[in-house]
């Protein structure tokens, strides 16, 4: 068996002290850290303090089993996005459907082979790790994105949503019924990539807006400040402009000529150009080009 990072950290739940030292010593062969829990309950409290990426977990054990155990680590968002892979005694199909629907993404059927779960594993935490350096790369870019499911439920946000959520006073009772509700009945007419949902109820204004779907069978949406200043009046304020050169430099972001903005203004082309000539060296650009891509990085920016 070839090791795995040292950094994986694998929480262990299973009430056999048998098969506890089976897989311990198979992880531990494996370069692994390992936390063991005995049952639902202590399994959840461990992964609260010491989060792992991975978790395997047996289906059957006293006060909580394996189902529900994962259900509410599936409903916790600090933890949901950890993979957890079921091991059990259980091979019926039913069985194995309840414990994908509960939210793991493998399953293993015990006597355990040490060499079939560490490769199985290594797949699991690779794609995690894909997922998770997805999700830090938007959180990083500082976007107002959010996944939802088709129930309208929110599966995960950057902290920039949350924090325009919170902003407009948002409460959980409204997001899991009133948001849920509302986008629900927006994604059953099949919104078209583009389109945009106000949002009612809330006294500050909010929009989402639909990007498209993703691999993982969600919705990627985009949460809208509806308080936001938007085209030449967000020029205006982000780039120190006039009130007529921010609507010239909206229509050059537009692909408008300077007879076509002259039209649009009502003044002449060559007016158009002498705000160019003030635009430029606001911008620190030489021309409309790289102007308009200024433009276009205030205006497409949360």
């Amino acid at each position: 068996m070839k090791p795995t990072n040292k950094s994986d950290i694998v929480l262990v739940v299973d009430d056999s002290p048998d098969a506890l030292s089976l897989i311990h010593d198979t992880l531990e062969a494996a370069n692994m850290d390992v936390l063991v829990a005995l049952e639902g309950k202590q399994a959840l409290t461990i992964a609260k303090r010491i989060r792992p990426d991975i978790i395997l977990l047996d289906a059957i054990m006293p006060n909580m089993d394996g189902f529900e155990t994962c259900q509410q680590l599936k409903s916790d968002p600090s933890l949901s996005s950890i993979p957890v892979i079921f091991m059990t005694g259980l091979s019926d199909t039913t069985d194995i459907v309840r414990g994908l629907e509960a939210g793991g993404v493998d399953y293993l059927t015990k006597p355990i082979q040490p060499n079939e779960l560490i490769a199985r594993m290594k797949v699991h935490l690779t794609n995690a790790r894909l997922s998770n350096n997805a999700q830090s790369a938007l959180d990083h870019m500082g976007q107002h994105l959010m996944t939802c499911t088709y129930n309208g439920d929110i599966a995960w946000a950057t902290p920039q949503t949350y924090a325009l959520l919170a902003k407009a006073k948002v409460s959980q009772e409204w997001q899991s019924h009133q948001l849920a509700q509302q986008i629900r009945l927006w994604l059953a007419h099949d919104p078209e990539t583009g389109n945009s949902l106000k949002l009612e109820g809330l006294e500050y204004p909010l929009a989402v807006k639909m990007m498209g779907p993703t691999e993982q069978k969600e919705i990627l949406l985009k949460l809208e400040d509806g308080n936001k200043p938007t085209g030449p009046s967000l020029l205006k304020i982000e780039l120190n402009l006039t009130d007529r050169e921010s609507e010239v430099l909206h229509w050059i972001a537009n692909g408008k000529t300077n007879r076509e903005i002259a039209e649009i203004l009502e003044m002449s082309p060559r007016t158009v150009n002498k705000h160019l000539e003030q635009i430029f060296p606001k911008l620190g650009v030489e021309n409309r080009t790289s102007a308009a891509g200024v433009a276009l990085r205030v205006l497409n920016a949360d």
